[in-house]
């Protein structure tokens, strides 16, 4: 589908707005009214710190890693590096890799980090993250999205505001969180929006040799490529807060200045998924801005991010879809298989208790999964998690004694 466009599109390259544009917020209105904007001076300051400085602290104990991924059957290193934070015992899959959380301090959970201020680190995302999950709540109920599912294109722009205001919901921020009632009538409501983890990312841009070119419209330079963001429960909410390094002595890009673009601040890119005639849109991002992109809009759209020149840390925010990717999840495959084992109470000796294919064919299934899914992902990124808790250690090594026995089942 991607050669197919490029070759429509030949050497033209498709419209794009920025929010100097006259017809950024009507298209806005149009075609994206399901990304909500807010400026960093709507998020509370003390957030704001406690963020920024557990931003830094991870890079300062090198707690960003460079993914290997596979994309249509080749591997690649990402150029942007990452860390999973998030629930104890939950999983991220992305491009064929499998991401384990570094725990936050959850309430019941024994965590052990490797110094003070991974603890204060993970903690500050934590609280950014409950922030988020109210923050896109309200915005749902604002919308009337999980009540109007057949409503399209849902206003929330007032086009006399400015653009520092005209991108958000009316309304002013609440900092008492727990002033929000969530509906009991709508289940799906919290599902949808209660983040289990976050996948920060971080990249320096001018320590890359190569960033690829934006291919559709021009944008320029590209730390993330067009996507879908994958592995989400269905029609899940994703917020990022963003936060770039900016230094008043990075001015304005030297090279020809992209139309309507400033190249030396990151933007974020959107577009219609696969559509050669709607204009796209690129959003700049500042410190401490923050935008949710609701309901189904991860599945309309695609978006990409693009590279200004300082420094920049995210922090993306998902409904990781767990259904197959708790440590409780393969645990308990584990115990399902272990089921057909059976011991001799004179002789020891092991056996199954039936040779039936169904059976057989769950348990084997069963045995690759833990094997493939669990062990060897985790251990071919080498020993990363040490570097912020040892947590992983105790549940990797239960799974691989029940690999040994799965092992022994089907010899």
């Amino acid at each position: 589908q991607k050669k197919k466009l490029l070759e429509e599109l030949g050497e033209n390259r498709l419209p794009y707005l920025t929010p100097a544009d006259a017809d950024f917020h009507q298209l806005w209105k149009t075609k994206y009214s399901k990304l909500i904007f807010r400026k960093s001076d709507a998020v509370p300051e003390d957030l704001h710190q406690m963020v920024q400085e557990s931003f830094l602290a991870l890079r300062e104990h090198n707690c960003f890693f460079q993914d290997l991924v596979r994309i249509k059957g080749k591997d690649f290193l990402t150029p942007v590096s990452r860390i999973l934070i998030g629930n104890p015992g939950c999983t991220y899959k992305y491009l064929n890799t499998r991401l384990f959380t570094v725990p936050w301090p959850a309430e019941g959970y024994d965590i052990k980090y490797c110094s003070p201020q991974i603890h204060d680190a993970c903690k500050a995302l934590m609280r950014l993250n409950d922030y988020l999950h109210i923050e896109t709540v309200k915005a749902l109920q604002g919308q009337n999205l999980f009540e109007n599912k057949e409503i399209k294109d849902t206003s929330v722009i007032d086009r006399k505001q400015s653009f520092p205001t005209s991108l958000t919901e009316q309304g002013s921020v609440s900092k008492d969180q727990s002033s929000v009632c969530v509906s009991e009538d709508d289940r799906s409501l919290k599902s949808r929006t209660s983040y289990n983890l976050t996948l920060l990312n971080y990249m320096d841009p001018l320590q890359m040799l190569y960033l690829k070119q934006e291919p559709y419209f021009g944008m320029g330079s590209m730390a993330v490529s067009w996507h879908h963001d994958e592995n989400l429960v269905e029609r899940s909410a994703v917020a990022v807060y963003s936060y770039s390094c900016e230094d008043s002595s990075v001015q304005k890009s030297n090279e020809q200045e992209l139309k309507g673009r400033d190249p030396a601040v990151w933007h974020v890119g959107l577009k219609v998924a696969w559509d050669i005639e709607t204009p796209g849109l690129a959003v700049p991002l500042h410190q401490g801005d923050i935008y949710l992109m609701l309901d189904d809009l991860n599945v309309t759209h695609q978006h990409c991010v693009l590279a200004g020149l300082s420094p920049r840390f995210s922090s993306t925010h998902r409904v990781a879809d767990s259904s197959r990717g708790t440590l409780e999840y393969i645990l308990g495959q584990c115990e399902l298989a272990l089921q057909n084992l059976q011991t001799d109470s004179d002789s020891m000796a092991l056996s199954l208790k039936s040779l039936e294919a169904a059976v057989v064919k769950q348990v084997e299934e069963i045995h690759n999964e833990v094997e493939f899914e669990w062990l060897r992902q985790f251990w071919f990124q080498g020993k990363r998690y040490l570097k912020c808790t040892d947590w992983w250690l105790k549940p990797m090594a239960k799974l691989e004694e029940f690999w040994r026995k799965l092992e022994i089942m089907v010899s």
